[in-house]
């Protein structure tokens, strides 16, 4: 059912129309009634098409327009990440929270710590760079380590201490719902690497960033 229903609403995670903004409300009330079985489904789905609006310092932002809604939508996902377990959910709904709050990029960029890779494009010489934050092994490679043995250079996690301003409140708000492998992902989502072609250190989040922007 959310499948189809997003294929017209939001094709692909990154288009939405007129009609998939106007969507929101009602989206908000199937949220507010949902079952506990199917209210993630509904939050992503809202987040997912949020995702898509222009930002709040846009005139008539769908964010602005539909404020009651969205903060709605915002208070059952806060509410809900407290309560889910499954790493995969977790993170649909963490980018969902940021949807409704208008912070672009990461509201559809952090599905990397779930799935535990990034591609990335080094700055200097352009190769393409996997960089790998697992449960087990984090590293950066040039070629397709699920294929062969590869040359790696080790990540290196932000300090706790270095996490400012959105990067500090990912790693601490995962780390309070007991999601302690995505709160140490997030560290090395805002670490560095070093390139294994040419040996340049950038910055992780910079590069995901970079990959967004025009």
């Amino acid at each position: 059912m959310w499948s189809e229903l997003m294929d017209h609403l939001c094709p692909q995670l990154d288009t939405a129309f007129t009609a998939s903004f106007a969507a929101l409300p009602r989206l908000a009330e199937i949220a507010t009634a949902a079952s506990p079985e199917t209210l993630g489904e509904v939050l992503s789905a809202a987040g997912a098409i949020a995702s898509c609006s222009p930002g709040l310092s846009e005139p008539d932002s769908p964010l602005t327009v539909f404020s009651a809604p969205i903060e709605v939508l915002h208070d059952l996902t806060d509410r809900r990440l407290s309560q889910t377990a499954e790493a995969e959910e977790y993170v649909n709904l963490l980018q969902a929270l940021l949807s409704f709050e208008g912070v672009e990029i990461w509201d559809r960029s952090l599905d990397g710590l779930h799935t535990g890779e990034y591609e990335v494009d080094c700055p200097y010489c352009g190769v393409n760079v996997f960089v790998v934050i697992g449960q087990d092994d984090r590293f950066c490679c040039t070629d397709d380590y699920a294929l062969q043995a590869v040359q790696k250079s080790p990540l290196q996690p932000a300090r706790r201490q270095q996490l400012e301003g959105l990067p500090r409140r990912l790693f601490a708000r995962a780390l309070a719902d007991g999601q302690e492998g995505l709160a140490h992902g997030v560290r090395y989502l805002f670490g560095r690497a070093a390139c294994p072609n040419c040996g340049t250190d950038f910055s992780v989040a910079e590069r995901v960033m970079a990959g967004w922007i025009p």
